[in-house]
């Protein structure tokens, strides 16, 4: 980054940002994301089946070897995911702003090397990674300034051959100032440099919290309709 101004947005999205988390931590209940609720059932095992599909597709599905990298990973993110795909722990990597999320995530995989700092700056040289994971991160992020500065960075990483996967909604949450969509066409900009596919995925959440918990064939039904889904999952490669 040069020049003071760009150092001044940053810290201020970044501030912004740490606000917004403890203010969820603070009203959002912890359970209604739990893996044991139907709503987020369905929508893992739909978003992870997609991904699959779309990573062997593409012919970049992670293997034992490939070195991993998940900005903002949370409690743990897709890292977990991965080593169910294969990836061994210790070519997992990922970066996380906050330290309680980072922390929890170091608990449950104590041989990954994660760690805690603003994406806008990764701490890893050119071209060192095979897959580089973006998920319901840059919806977090309101300055479209420091959402370029980002995808920089990512690109930077990612190596030759290698793919981000991309999962984050594509529709404003006319309830929650703090996010914002992302589309098609400003994830293609954003990523000028990688080609690939994006599909549309995961019926909206609140229909998913009405249906699922009650009948998840009729959600699986529903979720067929395009119009109901909120999600874009992308696999972008960099010649």
């Amino acid at each position: 980054m040069n020049g003071s101004a760009q150092i001044d947005y940053v810290i201020a999205e970044r501030r912004r940002i740490q606000v917004e988390y403890q203010r969820r931590a603070r009203e959002v209940n912890s359970d209604r994301y739990a893996v044991w609720q139907p709503a987020s059932q369905f929508m893992l095992d739909g978003r992870n089946r997609k991904a699959v599909g779309m990573l062997h597709e593409a012919g970049v599905f992670p293997i034992g070897a490939s070195q991993c990298l998940e900005v903002g990973f949370g409690a743990h993110g897709w890292l977990s995911e991965l080593i169910g795909w294969g990836v061994r722990e210790t070519n997992l990597h990922g970066i996380e702003l906050d330290p309680n999320r980072a922390e929890k995530a170091r608990k449950i995989l104590p041989m990954a090397d994660l760690r805690v700092g603003d994406a806008v700056d990764l701490p890893w040289e050119d071209d060192t990674f095979n897959l580089v994971i973006a998920s319901t991160l840059f919806t977090s992020i309101l300055d479209p300034r420091v959402r370029v500065l980002l995808a920089e960075e990512i690109v930077r990483v990612l190596a030759p051959g290698g793919a981000l996967l991309w999962y984050d909604f594509a529709v404003d949450n006319p309830r929650n100032p703090n996010v914002r969509g992302i589309n098609r066409a400003e994830l293609r900009k954003l990523f000028s440099d990688l080609d690939g596919n994006i599909r549309s995925v995961t019926l909206a959440p609140p229909l998913v919290r009405l249906i699922a918990p009650r009948c998840w064939t009729l959600a699986t039904l529903v979720e067929a309709i395009p119009l109901l889904r909120t999600h874009l999952i992308a696999v972008l490669i960099k010649e």
